[in-house]
């Protein structure tokens, strides 16, 4: 289900922004970009070289909760990977639901490891009709 899957994200919870900011943008050297949040606080993303992004959310973190590894599933059907998951028992930690771009669903491993998947609301470039 995942074996061709990309690694997308790696998502942290930091306890201030502006400060993450500054330290990835200014110690770090990357290029930090500040995204308008849906109400609830701005965030940041932060592009590597080999196209796995870095975004920053303000949430309480605490051991267990963050980092965060994101799978992309960029042909859809992210509502039927979670059915197929919850179907063989898996832990669904977040249900499907709306993110910044699109749709995310978190489940845990068996020792409890958080992993997220995220769809976005675009249309995979693979699937757009070529006139």
């Amino acid at each position: 289900m995942f074996g061709k899957r990309k690694l997308g994200n790696i998502c942290y919870y930091v306890s201030d922004i502006d400060r993450t900011e500054a330290f990835y943008r200014d110690v770090m050297g990357l290029d930090v970009q500040r995204m308008e949040g849906d109400g609830e606080g701005d965030w940041l993303i932060a592009s590597t070289v080999n196209g796995v992004d870095l975004i920053f959310f303000k949430m309480e973190s605490h051991p267990g909760n963050s980092p965060i590894i994101v799978f992309e599933i960029a042909d859809g059907g992210i509502d039927d990977i979670v059915s197929s998951l919850a179907g063989k028992g898996v832990t669904i930690v977040t249900p499907v639901s709306h993110a910044p771009g699109g749709w995310s669903s978190e489940f845990a491993d068996p020792d409890g490891h958080v992993i997220s998947m995220y769809q976005s609301t675009e249309v995979p470039r693979s699937l757009k009709k070529v006139a």
